[in-house]
Order: structure tokens, then sequence, then C-alpha cells
């Protein structure tokens, strides 16, 4: 098994296929090392804000932070929001694209409710640089093949 961690400024991801119990372990184990490391560097985590999503197995794991030498039960979470993406613990991008297509929404309706004049060329200016960002963001996480 190969754990795999990115580091960023206020952010750390670490994940692995879990293929049995023994890579549940050794998951654990990384975990232990990764809050080790942080005390000894005094960068501690907060619990509060570390989560599990299990992608594509039914194993029932837990996993848990030492903090102050006290183990905390890591949250289990369905849903993440990361850098404007929603993930699911299915990948389908289904909630991604919904939020956005809100968000759109919710521009175009405050558009609608504050200008009430508009000609052609002033809502193509609009949409080109309210909602169209919205639509198009992460396109890629969700329709690669476009």
């Amino acid at each position: 098994m190969v754990t795999h961690m990115k580091m960023f400024a206020d952010d750390t991801k670490l994940w692995c296929k879990i293929s049995s119990e023994s890579d549940s372990h050794l998951l654990q184990q990384d975990l232990d090392t990764l809050a080790n490391w942080s005390q000894d560097w005094l960068l501690k985590f907060n619990p509060d804000k570390c989560k599990i999503m299990h992608v594509g197995h039914d194993f029932k794991t837990r996993y848990y932070i030492k903090d102050n030498q006290d183990p905390v039960e890591l949250q289990i979470i369905q849903e993440e929001r990361d850098l404007g993406v929603h993930s699911t613990n299915n990948l389908k991008p289904s909630t991604h694209c919904l939020r956005s297509a809100a968000k759109a929404r919710r521009i175009i309706g405050m558009v609608c409710r504050n200008f009430k004049k508009l000609d052609n060329n002033d809502f193509l200016l609009i949409c080109k640089t309210h909602i169209k960002p919205h639509l198009e963001y992460c396109v890629q996480a969700w329709s690669p093949h476009l």
C-alpha cells in the first residue's frame, strides 16, 4: 500500500487505497506519524477540522488523531468542499454542478432585481463577468472529456 500526502500552507491531505483491514492499520500508522511530526514541530492539527471520506469501499474503519496524547476519533463525511469544488464519496459531479448552477441563478436573480432596463450588450457583459465563471469553474473535474 502506498500512502500519498499533500501539504499546503494550512491544509494537509492524506490518502491511500484500502484493499484490506491491514491497509487501514497502515493508514492509521501514517496518521500517528503525521500527528507526532506536528507535535515535534509545534504545528498542531485541529482534530475538529480533520475528516475522513471513504470512497468506494465498505470497510467500517475508524481513524483517530492524537490531541495532547488523547486519541480523538475523526469525523466521517459524505461530502466536502475544497477550493470551491464539492466532492462526494461516490465521486459523482452532480453536487458540484447543482451548487454551481444555484449560485449562477442567484446572481441572475440579483441582476434582474437591480437592473430593470438592460439591453442585450449590457446583459451579455454581466453574464460573461459574473455568471459564466461560476458555471465554468472546475469544469475539468466533472466533465474532463470537454
